[in-house]
């Protein structure tokens, strides 16, 4: 491999001859060998969009107006990285110091050196067009990188929130498809009072309602930007005009309803918002796990467990014992919450330390968040295919679970007091007898009595009452 020389504050670096980048990306490359991952896509796009608004903006300001094919280039290589066209060459690790510096720089770099390539000059003849002077021009790491990492997160955003919508449609659409069937409802894993399959399933849904809401009033926190305020705030060489009118142009180029920070100083120092979106993610992760432990419970066995639902099988669950199939959507969805919730304290722990003036720790955040985005639009696309769609009740277990348990007693309380109905339980535990022959035993019940009192319609009734005085 043949290298050019390159240098920077430090000195000479060798940078091989056919790469984009530069020395400042060479040096991260040695100093960082950490995930062996690159930045997120979006991050490099959105770095690409927030290049572009500052170039456009300082050439209508009047930077190059003597060098039309020197704008133009520059131009034009910042759509390619918006675009993803100069991915490859965005090769810095995710974990970096420098509060993003490494990115910064590595985008820099490579945009002159595509924009040298436009103007069929040689990579590195950085007289001509340089990363520092004209591709960085009127900017700082610190406003740039927490910009495109907002614009990168809404655009994350954007992508997920439809499969999450996806995710809670199914799950009314099976809470209809399972509304007929009465089941036991339990609290503390025992026996309390009968319900529905569809009422349990509607309640999965609403609580994935709660996290759309949730998520779509975070994306409007990650539309203030602070653009403009180079490395701290005070907007430091970058001129009125510029950072007057750097972030409209960004909301032009991007077609989103972007806007300035009103306190520059604080949208660079604080990145509270990002503790925000990650709690929510943590919030529907939490719900996930809650359903996904729930569906593994009542799917166990399938001879000799709970089994009131089967999930589709999937695979073979073991190497030696025949026939066994797990529940292994569901276990792939708990690991996905577990590096959710372990992410969403790694990240309140990096927006905590954001010291005075500025968070060095925001390229952990933006791993985080925009990974955890992407795995979860994967993780709801998987469970919606490869397993809720497909759940199907087992109603005669769901029969018999009714018929031996005291669930079915509690609904005899009004008529009978709660003593005698516990005394009723107790014998028919003794006897091992279900409560339904030992209420026929009694006579307290006829056969016809029992199957409507475990009726759906008359079980949901009671939501009905509930709704009508609502």
């Amino acid at each position: 491999m043949s290298y050019r020389t390159e240098h920077d504050l430090l000195g000479e670096f060798q940078v091989p001859s056919d790469a984009l980048y530069g020395v400042h990306t060479a040096r991260s490359l040695a100093n960082f060998p950490l995930t062996g991952r690159h930045v997120h896509p979006s991050w490099i796009h959105a770095m690409g969009d927030v290049k572009h608004a500052c170039a456009r903006t300082s050439r209508k300001l009047g930077a190059w107006k003597d060098d039309a094919a020197k704008a133009d280039a520059i131009e034009a290589a910042c759509v390619e990285m918006a675009e993803g066209k100069l991915d490859s060459a965005v090769v810095v690790d995710p974990l970096q110091g420098g509060a993003g510096t490494s990115l910064n720089m590595n985008a820099n770099e490579v945009i002159a050196n595509r924009a040298l390539e436009i103007l069929g000059l040689a990579k590195g003849t950085y007289s001509r067009i340089s990363p520092l002077d004209d591709i960085n021009h009127q900017q700082s790491t610190n406003d740039v990188c927490p910009t495109a990492f907002k614009l990168a997160l809404i655009r994350q955003i954007d992508a997920f929130l439809p499969h999450l919508k996806t995710l809670e449609l199914t799950l009314r659409q099976k809470a209809e498809q399972l509304s007929n069937v009465v089941k036991v409802g339990r609290t503390q894993y025992q026996d309390a009072v009968l319900t529905t399959l569809g009422f349990e399933f509607k309640a999965y849904a609403e609580a994935f309602a709660r996290d759309f809401v949730r998520l779509v009033q975070a994306r409007k926190s990650m539309l203030k930007v602070n653009l403009g305020g180079t490395a701290i705030g005070t907007c430091v060489s970058a001129s009125h005009e510029y950072v007057e009118n750097v972030v409209p142009m960004l909301a032009e180029i991007t077609g989103i309803e972007l806007s300035q920070n009103e306190d520059l100083i604080d949208g660079t120092q604080n990145l509270d918002g990002s503790a925000y979106v990650s709690g929510i993610l943590k919030t529907l992760a939490v719900s996930l796990l809650k359903m996904s432990t729930d569906l593994r419970f009542m799917s166990s066995g399938p001879q000799a467990g709970i089994s009131e639902i089967a999930l589709p099988p999937r695979q073979a669950g073991s190497s030696i014992m025949p026939g066994k199939v797990n529940p292994v959507i569901p276990e792939a969805v708990t690991q996905v919450c577990f590096t959710i919730i372990g992410h969403d304290t790694a990240i309140t722990y990096a927006t905590s330390q954001g010291n005075l003036e500025l968070n060095a720790f925001l390229p952990l955040i933006a791993d985080c968040l925009l990974n955890d985005l992407e795995l979860l639009g994967h993780t709801c696309q998987m469970f919606v295919k490869n397993c809720i769609q497909d759940i199907v009740a087992n109603e005669d277990k769901c029969r018999a679970g009714v018929a031996s348990s005291t669930a079915l007693i509690t609904a005899m309380v009004a008529r009978i007091g709660y003593d005698r109905a516990c005394q009723i339980g107790i014998d028919a535990v003794k006897e091992g007898k279900s409560i339904r022959d030992k209420l026929l035993e009694l006579k307290l019940l006829t056969e016809s009595e029992i199957d409507a009192l475990t009726n759906a319609d008359v079980v949901r009734s009671t939501m009905a009452d509930k709704d009508r005085h609502h």
